[in-house]
């Protein structure tokens, strides 16, 4: 009994060695890798040296006024876009489950953004919101025909970039999670409405009571994917700001390490890699303070 047992957790690890194999080399050596480069100070790609060890990249970076603008930029994002696509998709969710009638055509119109690439969508938006020699955009336009004053949102103040940055990240996320919500929702038990129903409960109550809690994992989950993919962005702010996000102060914290490693302040993989191992302390605190918090409001 015990060989058979052993042999089967043998062949278990077996199974399991390719994929160990795989997030070992790709994942977590590169992260030691990365964490052993940002206490290496001077280090030079060229010749693989150093001259010493210590915290100064780690000083340099959380002193560097570029760093704390994309600190600064990502936080807004975060801030505003999680909590926002969320809610937002959870609403049309709700209604997209309440419908019959061209639910599946409605399902499909809402998913279409998030097959579609997103520099191609980015430069759709920097089109609608950026003012030319020959043209204020079709969202001055908009904004013209209501009596408003024309706002350049692409190169004009910060508080207008960083709405079409908002605008842009929610619009993207919003089918992913549109398409979670919406099948969870679809997967509750419908005798839960229909005792609902037969008590006489509004519509709201049985929202908050029935349905709010059976989908809360898919909500934590969505929040916690949410914040993560959030933390990560650059390529969509590429694609409105073009790829001197220092000089439009609209760099994000992955734009400011790629910027170290190859922009036209590049060279210093030292300072990139404390700034990586700082956004990853950024990231792993606030998963653990969601762990922390949905082991009281996440229904499993």
């Amino acid at each position: 009994m015990i060989k058979k047992i052993k042999g089967s957790s043998l062949k278990g690890w077996l199974y399991l060695l390719p994929a160990i194999l795989f997030l070992g080399c790709f994942m977590v050596y590169p992260l030691i890798d990365v964490f052993v480069y940002s206490f290496e100070e001077g280090y030079n790609s060229a010749s693989q040296t150093y001259f010493g060890v210590g915290l100064y990249n780690y000083s340099y970076v959380l002193h560097d006024p570029y760093f704390l603008q994309a600190v600064k930029n990502t936080f807004i994002l975060v801030i505003i876009t999680v909590p926002l696509s969320t809610g937002i998709a959870l609403l049309i969710s709700v209604g997209l489950s309440s419908i019959k009638f061209l639910r599946n055509l409605f399902q499909t119109i809402y998913f279409l953004p998030y097959v579609t690439n997103t520099l191609a969508v980015g430069l759709v938006f920097m089109i609608l919101f950026k003012k030319t020699p020959y043209s204020d955009g079709l969202v001055n336009m908009l904004i013209n025909l209501f009596g408003g004053d024309s706002i350049d949102f692409i190169e004009g103040p910060y508080p207008a970039k960083m709405f079409v940055l908002c605008f842009y990240t929610v619009w993207v996320v919003l089918p992913f999670k549109i398409l979670i919500l919406t099948s969870a929702i679809s997967s509750v038990n419908q005798d839960y409405y229909n005792a609902a129903k037969v008590d006489g409960t509004s519509k709201l109550r049985t929202f908050m009571r029935i349905t709010l809690p059976m989908i809360s994992p898919m909500l934590f989950y969505l929040v916690i994917t949410g914040f993560i993919g959030a933390f990560k962005a650059y390529s969509d702010v590429v694609a409105l700001f073009g790829t001197d996000l220092n000089a439009a102060e609209m760099n994000t914290i992955v734009g400011y390490v790629y910027d170290m490693l190859y922009g036209d302040s590049g060279g210093y993989p030292s300072y990139a890699s404390a700034a990586a191992i700082i956004l990853f302390a950024i990231v792993l605190t606030i998963t653990c303070i969601e762990l922390m918090i949905s082991k009281k409001n996440v229904h499993y």
